[in-house]
């Protein structure tokens, strides 16, 4: 009974948090602004409007802030999600990576499944072969199967704005070719110290 309520409660949070999200970004359009922007006097209803939108900028940024890192620092295991695949975390870590949280910025640690993807990038194809200095560099990790046979395979440590938002990540591989694909990070847990 105590996990169901528990549950339901979270549910119920989530719910009112998105709503509460929903309500913060979205314009409102009253009869009275519709009054005010066919008034003879169009210097006051501009002053209000620029103050409303001011307002609205920064709830969406507060909100925004919420939402990118609602996570403590520390380590955790989530989900990284991608659209392909041929390019996924390896299969003995489960489709996840560590993602650590340091003073508000998340990256997160994932392995791949062989050393054929070369360098990752936080953008498009075009941009990637545009900015070379944003590249990110392969370490080199070792797997371990359930079977007890471990292999080297090269992983990325790639920064995450906001967790369950889909952002863009190119990559290239051995034939020197860029690929677009989106991704996102999803399901932190935290992990034991």
């Amino acid at each position: 009974m105590t996990k169901l309520t528990v549950i339901l409660c979270a549910a119920a949070l989530s719910i009112s948090l998105l709503t509460g999200c929903a309500d913060q970004t979205a314009p409102s359009f009253s009869s009275e602004a519709s009054e005010a922007g066919s008034s003879a006097d169009p210097a006051p209803a501009a002053a209000d409007q620029e103050s409303s939108d001011s307002e609205a900028a920064d709830s969406e940024t507060a909100a925004t802030e919420a939402v990118a890192c609602p996570l403590a620092d520390g380590l955790y295991e989530a989900e990284f999600i991608t659209d392909s695949g041929m390019f996924h975390v390896n299969d003995a870590c489960g489709g996840k990576g560590t993602l650590t949280v340091e003073n508000g910025r998340m990256t997160i640690h994932v392995s791949l499944v062989s050393k054929s993807i070369l360098n990752l990038y936080l953008g498009t194809a075009d941009e990637a072969m545009k900015d070379e200095d944003g590249w990110l560099m392969p370490t080199t990790d070792t797997v371990t199967y359930k079977d007890g046979l471990s292999d080297e395979v090269y992983g990325f440590d790639i920064p995450v704005e906001a967790l369950s938002v889909d952002f863009d990540c190119a990559l290239i591989g051995k034939k020197g070719i860029w690929y677009d694909h989106k991704v996102s990070v999803a399901n932190a847990v935290p992990l034991s110290p």
